[in-house]
């Protein structure tokens, strides 16, 4: 079984907000794969089934971003899993450029209040994690502005193929491992993104 966690904040007021790209991905490669989201016990909606060949549980965890390894921490010590080889968590990140994404194996959280939970609870900092860049905050936006605020038009376009590259390094490391993915995604950057300054002006 392998677990692969979108992270972001339940609630219509923030479908759409940049910290939830995380739930974005998952949700996208759950239609793509004929999976449906359910409520479960483990205080995360959750979606099971076989992709690139690997029984997979999606999850989003329902415990706001800040308190994420409250949902994860059991859903790991219920199936048994071995973080390091079963783990994979998908989020936003500010300190990468709109249009890119970054696979690690491991690492720190970088600020990232959804990632400190999981380790916290985990008690390891040895788990992958895919990261959607999101750009860092304007001149006058803090970044509590920039992580809460929703996608431009021109923005979503670049989230699209963000999201569509995502998807692909899930199933690769699925079918063939972190390695592998990291090979094949880490440069990748969205066709449309702007050259500098993370992302679409």
């Amino acid at each position: 079984m392998k677990l692969v966690v979108g992270l972001g904040n339940p609630g219509r007021e923030y479908e759409e907000t940049r910290h939830n790209a995380g739930f974005l991905v998952v949700d996208y490669l759950a239609r793509e794969e004929g999976l449906t989201f359910g409520s479960s016990d483990f205080r995360a909606d959750l979606a099971r089934g076989r992709v690139a060949g690997q029984e997979v549980l999606l999850a989003k965890p329902q415990t706001y971003m800040n308190l994420s390894g409250l949902a994860v921490g059991p859903l790991v010590r219920w199936y048994k899993l071995d973080p390091t080889a079963d783990l994979l968590v998908v989020s936003d990140d500010l300190d990468l450029p709109l249009g890119r994404l970054r696979l690690r194996a491991r690492g720190s959280h970088g600020g990232h209040r959804g990632l400190l939970s999981i380790i916290n609870e985990l008690g390891t900092t040895d788990f992958a994690r895919l990261r959607l860049g999101i750009g860092r905050p304007g001149e006058h936006e803090t970044a509590k502005d920039k992580v809460l605020g929703t996608f431009t038009e021109e923005e979503g376009r670049i989230l699209d193929e963000v999201i569509l590259a995502a998807v692909g390094a899930i199933r690769t490391w699925l079918a063939e491992g972190t390695e592998a993915a990291m090979n094949r995604y880490n440069g990748f950057k969205a066709p449309s993104a702007a050259d500098e300054g993370g992302g679409a002006r």
